[in-house]
């Protein structure tokens, strides 16, 4: 079973009453008891469970894992640790299945890794879950990371559309995308966020730039220059993907605004495509085109049914 349970803000913080007693009686008669207060227990902490406890999910999409980019990570976990918590269904008290998180589970394993944290949940603990969820984001303590992983759980957990996701919290869906892009930021600038050494402003600028190795070297230059919010979206406006600098002959290089990033979302998810681009091609963002590209004849018939009219 899960050895302890730690808050989301560090796995040897002192715990609360409300979740140790989970592990001074058995979780089925905790569950049976009070279940709501359980998964809202669970929801904010994290257990530290055995990696040899954890299974993979048969129904995973996703079968093939590129074996450099797991050792990347695992190299990375050996130095940092695993900073976004798996989740996991609990089968047994001795067995556990994955719900999201497998790369990181695998490069765990890569890694030598015997403990893993992982939020855990229980059966039919769908609505009472997302109520928690929300419930914790209204939260004043928590960090720009865990209000994101909160959001993307929301989403992914808890099979929430955008427009539904934005009614339940009351936010803006462009709100709710910036957050959630900083789960794609590079391990040591997601680090830096949860030790309150940048900015959520800072965040979203280094956020704009693809290449996760750019980020680490924005990030340096933040810390070491002590940057304001604005100097770090001046020096990253600098950047675009892989490139360095922005020429004139570049006008693709334009970073998206919130409205363009959400408008792009908008198009990916009607034509169920996440590579779907939009280029800007002035700096009001009044001119530019959207490349949708095709893989199969299959995707694009897919495409154009999408678009035909009725």
């Amino acid at each position: 079973m899960a050895k302890r349970i730690a808050s989301k803000t560090g796995a040897k913080e002192a715990l609360g009453s409300g979740i140790d007693v989970l592990f001074t009686k058995k979780l089925d008669q905790a569950i049976a008891e009070n279940p709501e207060k359980v998964v809202k227990d669970l929801s904010s902490h994290f257990a530290l469970v055995p990696i040899d406890q954890i299974e993979s999910n048969p129904d995973q999409p996703r079968k093939d894992f590129d074996p450099e980019a797991l050792q990347e990570l695992a190299d990375s976990i050996k130095v940092h640790g695993i900073i976004q918590p798996l989740t996991v269904r609990r089968l047994n008290a001795k067995q556990y299945q994955i719900i999201s998180g497998e790369r990181r589970w695998r490069a765990s394993k890569l890694a030598g890794i015997k403990e893993a944290p992982a939020y855990i949940r229980i059966a039919n603990d769908q609505t009472l879950l997302e109520m928690a969820l929300i419930e914790n984001i209204q939260r004043e303590d928590l960090n720009a990371l865990e209000i994101a992983v909160s959001y993307y759980r929301l989403k992914e957990e808890c099979a929430l559309t955008d427009d539904q996701l934005a009614e339940r919290v009351g936010k803006q869906r462009s709100t709710i995308s910036n957050y959630i892009r900083l789960l794609d930021l590079h391990v040591e600038v997601q680090k830096a966020i949860k030790e309150g050494k940048i900015s959520m402003g800072h965040a979203r600028a280094i956020a704009g730039i693809k290449d996760k190795l750019l980020h680490k070297e924005v990030l340096g230059k933040i810390l070491a220059k002590e940057l304001s919010v604005r100097q770090t979206e001046d020096l990253t406006s600098g950047y675009s993907g892989n490139a360095k600098k922005k020429t004139p002959a570049q006008p693709a290089a334009r970073s998206l605004s919130s409205e363009h990033e959400d408008i792009l979302q908008d198009f990916r998810e009607f034509f169920g495509s996440k590579k779907i681009k939009m280029v800007l091609e002035d700096k009001e963002g009044g001119k530019g085109h959207i490349l949708i590209p095709f893989e199969t004849k299959d995707q694009l018939h897919h495409f154009f049914k999408c678009v035909e009219m009725p």
